[in-house]
This record gives structure tokens, sequence and C-alpha cells, in this order.
């Protein structure tokens, strides 16, 4: 051993070493460095050391070193070194955080990070760095289209107040129409998708109870407000008499049609909640949509319109077997004032 080096192992220290050469997940630089401490305290030489460890004299004079000075807890971390790489100034980054901000050059839509690299004259690995350390995501959106109705505070309040607090006696149905479901097929397994063998593409109505989230659905070949009125009858049959209907729907032309006004006049227990216009994110159904959409459309093969119908109406059915009460979170207070900013955002920039 190296002269002005002692390395004195105490009771406690041995039972620790001992355990991380025994224990089976432990790095094998902490076993070896281990083992040197052990040997050394056992009285061995530094060449019988070596032999045992596979190690060389200076690599056994350093961790003897550093268990004298540090003890245990030196033999389980290493010495951070200097990087080879010389770090990137601070002006670097802070004009890779402001190119990122402006309009990418040329008629290319959004910074990617070989354009960034090139432009910044660093490597595409720094500008990812940097733009992971300041949460910069350039190739993705964040839409939001914003409600320009005069009343949307007032409908947004009144739909909310159906979903949190619905009234006594009553149900609340939120409808829409899933348009334009296509059946697609495949030409062989494993290629590409082909158009359906027939022709047409239904339309799902469905109305969420979003009380108990049973949802009532019919396919239906078209689109307009015969077909709508048709579903209304749908409605009106599977709901007991005697419950008032609270219907929340979209400004969508057939809701709003003098025939569906008409029968919404002989059938006064019905009473529509329309969503402002641009928010039919405030339509429960919609979740269900994109559920339906994932979960059984997005992947599913379909030979014929039939086969399509087939699938949804079975797709209704499990729903209705093990259904899930909507439950409203947001807060309308928060919906409000981030419509405000982005009215107050979009007046600033025109």
């Amino acid at each position: 051993m190296r002269t002005g080096i002692i390395v004195d192992v105490n009771a406690a220290d041995r039972a620790r070493l001992e355990g991380i050469v025994a224990a089976r997940n432990s790095p094998q630089k902490h076993v070896w460095r281990a083992r040197i401490v052990l040997l050394t305290a056992d009285g061995l030489g530094t060449n019988e050391i070596m032999r045992r460890t596979g190690k060389s004299k200076t690599c056994l004079w350093r961790w003897q070193e550093r268990f004298m000075h540090e003890g245990v807890d030196g033999l389980l971390r290493d010495r951070t070194r200097p990087s080879r790489v010389a770090p990137l100034p601070l002006a670097v980054a802070e004009r890779v955080v402001a190119l990122t901000q402006t309009d990418a050059p040329g008629e290319t839509t959004h910074w990617t990070g070989a354009a960034m690299a090139k432009a910044a004259g660093i490597s595409l690995s720094s500008v990812q760095r940097i733009w992971r350390i300041h949460g910069l995501q350039p190739h993705r959106v964040r839409q939001f289209k914003l409600s320009c109705d005069p009343e949307f505070v007032p409908k947004l309040r009144d739909i909310v107040g159906l979903y949190i607090d619905p009234p006594a006696h009553a149900m609340v149905l939120s409808v829409d129409e899933k348009s334009q479901i296509q059946a697609l097929d495949r030409t062989q397994p494993g290629l590409p998708l082909k158009a359906g063998l027939e022709g047409g593409a239904p339309t799902l109505f469905a109305a969420l109870d979003v009380l108990d989230g049973r949802v009532i659905g019919r396919c239906m070949q078209r689109h307009r407000h015969q077909e709508f009125i048709r579903f209304l009858n749908a409605i009106e049959a599977e709901i007991p008499a005697g419950k008032i209907i609270h219907v929340i729907l979209d400004n969508y032309g057939p809701h709003k049609h003098p025939k569906t006004r008409a029968w919404l006049g002989r059938h006064p227990r019905f009473t529509f909640h329309y969503t402002p216009t641009s928010a039919s994110w405030l339509n429960a159904v919609e979740g269900f949509f994109a559920k339906l959409t994932k979960r059984r459309l997005r992947r599913g093969v379909f030979c014929s319109i039939v086969d399509l119908q087939a699938a949804i109406n079975r797709f209704l059915r499990e729903t209705n077997d093990d259904p899930k009460p909507f439950v409203w979170t947001a807060d309308p207070d928060k919906i409000i004032a981030a419509v405000r900013r982005g009215h107050q955002a979009l007046d600033s920039i025109h």
C-alpha cells in the first residue's frame, strides 16, 4: 500500500462493503472497489490484491485513498469529468429560441430541427437539447376555434348547469350526428384500404343520456331534417311518458329547420338547448363519437354498408351494457376567461 494511505475498516463499514459484494444487483464497478478495500483491510499486499481483482496498482491506490477520505460513500460515486465538447455559449441558445418564435424560411410552415441547425450553425442534437430545455415543440400545433356567439356566456352556463345539476324528474340528452362514415375493405390482407363494395356512407344519430351514460343510436342513409325528426320520434318512443327531456345540440341546419321547430311545438316535454356557434365541444356526445372512431371504426375492416352498420350497432349495445355516466369537470369561469383572452389576442393582431 502506498505510503501515507491508511485503510481503517470498522465493523459497520465491513458489513456494508460485504453487502455490496454479495448483492446480485450491485454494479460491478462497486463490487471490485469494495473488494479492494476489504482485501486491503485483511492485510493483503498490493501485488496479491492486483492478482485477485485484475486491477492496476494506480487503480488500487486511487480507491484506497478515496475510502480513506470519504468512506464507503466515496466508492459508490464517480467524480464528474468535464465534457469533451465545450458547452454552447448562452447567446447561441438565446438565438435558437428567438428564431423558433419567428416564421420558418422559404415555403415551409414551421421550423424543423435540421432547418434550425443549419440556420444557427450548430448540430441537430444541440437544437433538440435547447428546444427540450425551453419546452419548445414547433412541429406541434394546438388549435382552439373561438366562438363569436354574442350569447356565448349564457349558453355555456345553461349547458354546464344541465351537466352539473340536472333538473329533477327530467332527462338530459346530448344529441348529434356522425355523418359520412365510410365502409372500408382491403384488397388483400396487409394491403391498403379501399372503398367499400356498396355505395353510400351512413350517418349515425346518437343521443347520450348524461346521467347514466346510455346511448340511443340510429343509423340512417341521409342527414336531413326528415331523418332528424325520425330520430326524435325514436327518442320519444323509448323514453317513458311524463319525463321532461332536455336536449343539448349544435346549430346544424336540420336542428333548426321549420319542420323541426313545428315538431318541437307538438311535443312540449322536449326543450332544446343549443350550443354556442363554433362550440360543439360542449356537446358531451362528441366524446362517444371519438371513442367509437378510435376503438371501432379507424382500424375496422367492413365489406359493405350492412357490415358497417352491424358493427356500429354492436358497439352501441356493448356501450349500453356497461354505461359510464358523463361527468363535467371543467370550470366554466376558466373557459370564459380563456375565450376572452383569445378574443383579445385576435383583436391585437387585427
